[in-house]
């Protein structure tokens, strides 16, 4: 059973000319009861699987703690190469915490090629995480490095809020220490009297063809909240018709953080 609510669509709640452009080719909002599983509230389409883009940060962070080659909230701290091609912001040293705040995507490409495609494949299926495709894109061979990065390797905010229980409930084949850091490390935000943990998510679905589709952005956020002792996991997702003129990851969150009391009042 669960309450479906009426919402300000996404791009009807944004504000400022820079947003006028938003138009959705999909959305959802997927809040879930952390304890019983019971849907709070489901609006829009959320069993259609896009690329995780930054949310596989989160999934990723459990690899490292429990692999050995994450060890604390600030180590390791390693410096930046100019061979790992990565945007000007990102030219400078990062950590764990830095990794996860700021989105660095040559951190990650660090993470996995270290744990190797075999063990990098287990942790994927032992996480039973979307359609477990790790291919990468066709004919690059560069799975362990991209597969999640608007390629071959795919989720549904179903699944993603699946997923986050399963964390929250210690059900996933990682150590103890890896749940808790992986908690400390992801990013926390305030959402009227909400306690919010999340990680955002931005990129491009693609074409047949395998390329990237510059009219078809996407943005994601998600996590979970807590209230007074009550937890909800939640996935909000929203893809663009057309190119965006904003990053879409970040104005998901801004957009989730602002209606979320309202939304569990009203499902109260």
């Amino acid at each position: 059973m669960f309450t479906f609510l009426a919402s300000v669509p996404f791009a009807q709640a944004q504000v400022g000319a820079n947003t006028a452009a938003l138009k959705p080719a999909l959305e959802c909002t997927l809040i879930v009861d952390a304890q019983s599983g019971a849907t709070l509230r489901r609006d829009g389409i959320c069993d259609r699987r896009v690329s995780p883009a930054s949310t596989f940060k989160v999934p990723l962070a459990l690899m490292g703690y429990d692999a050995g080659i994450l060890s604390d909230a600030h180590t390791p701290r390693w410096d930046y190469k100019p061979g790992f091609n990565a945007v000007k912001r990102d030219h400078r040293p990062v950590d764990p915490t830095i990794w996860e705040k700021d989105s660095v995507v040559w951190y990650s490409q660090q993470i996995t090629r270290k744990l190797g495609n075999e063990r990098f494949g287990g942790y994927v299926s032992g996480f039973g995480y979307g359609n477990g495709d790790i291919t990468g894109n066709p004919g690059k061979k560069d799975g362990l490095t991209h597969s999640w990065l608007s390629s071959s390797l795919k989720i549904s905010p179903d699944e993603q809020a699946v997923f986050i229980r399963r964390i929250l409930d210690r059900k996933l084949p990682v150590s103890a220490k890896a749940f808790e850091m992986t908690e400390t490390i992801l990013p926390v935000f305030d959402a009227g009297n909400w306690k919010v943990q999340g990680k955002t998510g931005t990129g491009w679905q693609t074409n047949k063809a395998g390329a990237t589709d510059r009219n078809r952005p996407f943005g994601w956020f998600v996590g979970w909240a807590e209230k007074g002792g009550r937890k909800v996991v939640f996935a909000k997702l929203f893809v663009n018709s057309g190119k965006s003129p904003v990053l879409l990851g970040p104005k998901v969150r801004a957009n989730f953080l602002a209606e979320l009391p309202g939304l569990m009042e009203a499902a109260n």
